[in-house]
């Protein structure tokens, strides 16, 4: 469930185009116009605001945008104006290739996507960018990790609901074996089950596991494997069984303690709004007894807090 509210009488995106121009003219930028427009605005219609822009200023938007706004309101602006896979590859090709190389935020991305998404995101990413993803990975990545990473954008995934109980509780078997049974671990089972099986799998596999040896999957990920490697296993567990409370653990993380992490506060909510936000927000109130709003509300300013106070949507 999005969080996006959108304008109930159709919109003219010529009139975007013409409203965006005019709020960028003239000595300083309205601020208010932009996001108010903006951030009421689907994929789809920023999309055609983009064209629109393109065709009538022979300008474009993101370059102007980029020159208009700044910090922090600027990265959540031109994060936003993508389409969700264009926008997965961009933050897959800032985090791998900037100064700060951003690991976190790449096992994020990559571990937390369907294998349909992972597909439509490197074929933009190779024509967007002239590269293989694989290539950055494997530039970026070492160990494990890096393994793991490419498992998942290179191996396809059934995506359906149907589970074979007999298969689900031999992988189980098979993890148990591969890691608490014996003294070390051996990492290429976990890495050949946990990006070859569909998510319902997976939660089927958790079961299993729990109903055979009595402990948690996610207990003996955390006990075997550590660092990127461990992270980017509890994240395809965790997505494979409620995604909502995955993505409620990563924003309070950002906001806790002192200073926020906007890079990540930024990238979850900028593309999480138009997919299950009503969810994160709901698991996020029942986990942490505060609204997501007013989390939000009380680590950001200006501009920036409006804007992503606009795409969360009601406080409740």
């Amino acid at each position: 469930m999005a969080t996006l509210t959108v304008p109930p009488a159709p919109v003219s995106h010529r009139d975007d185009a013409i409203q965006l121009y005019k709020a960028f003219k003239g000595f300083g930028c309205d601020t208010a116009a932009v996001i108010g427009i903006l951030a009421h605005r689907d994929a789809t219609q920023r999309g055609y605001i983009r064209q629109e822009y393109q065709t009538m200023y022979s300008d474009d938007i993101l370059k102007r945008l980029s020159s208009e706004l700044s910090g922090k309101l600027e990265t959540a602006v031109l994060l936003w104006m993508h389409d969700p896979a264009g926008r997965d590859a961009v933050i897959l090709r800032q985090a791998l290739t900037q100064d700060f190389i951003n690991l976190e935020a790449v096992t994020e991305i990559i571990c937390s996507r369907t294998s349909s998404q992972l597909q439509m995101l490197t074929q933009i990413y190779h024509s967007t960018f002239g590269t293989h993803l694989e290539h950055d990975i494997k530039y970026q990545a070492s160990g494990d990790h890096q393994k793991i990473l490419l498992a998942c954008v290179s191996k396809p995934r059934y995506e359906g609901m149907e589970v074979d109980r007999e298969m689900a509780a031999k992988d189980a078997k098979a993890l148990y074996k591969a890691g608490e049974k014996k003294l070390g671990t051996d990492e290429k089972v976990f890495v050949q089950i946990f990006t070859e099986r569909s998510r319902a799998h997976l939660v089927a596999i958790n079961t299993c596991y729990h109903d055979m040896y009595g402990g948690s999957l996610k207990k003996a990920i955390k006990k075997e494997t550590s660092g990127l490697f461990e992270r980017a296993l509890l994240t395809i567990l965790q997505c494979a069984e409620n995604p909502a409370k995955y993505f409620a653990k990563v924003l309070y993380k950002s906001m806790k303690g002192l200073g926020t992490d906007d890079t990540t506060l930024i990238r979850v909510i900028v593309t999480r709004t138009e997919i299950d936000m009503q969810y994160i927000k709901a698991e996020y109130h029942k986990k942490y007894k505060k609204t997501l709003n007013d989390a939000v509300h009380s680590e950001t300013s200006g501009h920036y807090r409006t804007f992503l106070l606009l795409l969360l949507g009601p406080n409740h």
